[in-house]
């Protein structure tokens, strides 16, 4: 048999070899973000995590190879696909979309976003299922009720949506606004918690 033959591997093997791979760089240290693309009813949707928690919720359409890399500049070119790492946020996703889950229970990193976006976006968990608030309420429970168009661009650069729930934030009027998702994933979530706008 020659050196250039190729051996057939399984998938079950390849599997069990990146999940060994992939355990041997956590403990090395060698890696700071897993990821994993999990399938949802808005679509596909990458999932990444630091040692601290879920950092990042992707829509296809925001292009995944594009968030990875901003992942690796923002924060750390240290990136492996982890699937089992986010096992939770992936049950959890599934729990929600199947409508048995109203509340995350995970751990976040909000290491994307800084000052006053993060403070809207720490305030969001706080929008509870089923329920929508205005741009110009969340401005006011935040403590500045000028700041409407800077609680549009918090949501608007939400780097954990669903997770933190910036489609329950409307218009005044009751309309949409934006979604980083699109307009139809924010229908389509704002219908599946009961509150189609």
């Amino acid at each position: 048999m020659s050196d250039t033959e190729i051996f057939p591997v399984t998938e079950t093997e390849l599997a069990a070899l990146h999940a060994r791979l992939e355990a041997s760089a956590y403990d090395a240290g060698l890696c700071d973000i897993g990821y994993r693309v999990i399938d949802s009813p808005i679509g596909p949707l990458l999932l990444a995590a630091t040692p601290v928690g879920l950092v990042r919720v992707a829509f296809e359409r925001e292009d995944f190879d594009a968030v990875l890399n901003s992942l690796a500049s923002k924060l750390s070119p240290r990136i492996l696909e982890s699937p089992s790492r986010l096992d939770s946020a992936a049950s959890e996703l599934d729990e929600y979309f199947a409508g048995r889950r109203r509340v995350f229970d995970l751990e976040l990193d909000y290491a994307l976003s800084s000052g006053f976006r993060q403070q809207v976006q720490r305030y969001l968990p706080q929008i509870g299922f089923g329920q929508t608030r205005s741009y110009k309420e969340v401005a006011q429970m935040v403590g500045n009720p000028q700041a409407v168009r800077a609680v549009g661009a918090a949501c608007a650069a939400n780097p954990l949506p669903l997770v933190v729930p910036c489609h329950r934030v409307l218009r005044t009027d009751g309309s949409l606004g934006g979604y980083l998702g699109g307009l139809d994933a924010k229908r389509a979530l704002l219908e599946l918690e009961g509150n189609a706008a």
